[in-house]
């Protein structure tokens, strides 16, 4: 299975080692699930966790945070955005997410943002579920 991950479902899963996001994280790393990222989504990831908010809860130093993306980034398939389907989202950051999904030909997109995508996910047959609903289909 071909996923997206929304940088809410990166940022939840360092958050907490309990919750669906990490589960997520841990079937990229036994490939048992193909996670696919645009550089600009990867960029994202980046920018987000290492903001001050997120460092205070997940309590990772920038290094480790660099370590971490290091690891992810030789799990993922990058993916290169030959089209941009603008705007298809309400949320403008969202749109990133939603061009790496169908670019890549992704089976699903994952994010806890499920409003936000489920009329572009339906007009590009991807479907858009919640962590703890992809680990139910794996």
């Amino acid at each position: 299975m071909r996923i997206v991950l929304d940088t809410s479902v990166v940022v939840a899963a360092l958050r907490t080692r309990l919750g669906a996001g990490n589960a997520v994280l841990r079937l990229v790393a036994q490939r048992r699930v193909v996670a696919l990222a645009t550089p600009p989504l990867f960029l994202e990831y980046e920018d987000v966790l290492k903001r001050p908010e997120h460092q205070l809860v997940h309590g990772l130093t920038p290094e480790a945070v660099d370590q971490f993306l290091a690891e992810l980034a030789a799990l993922v398939e990058p993916v290169e955005v030959h089209f941009q389907w603008r705007p298809q989202s309400r949320d403008p950051n969202d749109e990133m997410v939603l061009e790496a999904a169908i670019n890549g030909e992704a089976d699903a997109l994952v994010t806890y943002n499920i409003q936000d995508f489920a009329e572009a996910g339906e007009r590009f047959r991807i479907s858009v579920l919640r962590p703890g609903d992809l680990l139910k289909k794996v």
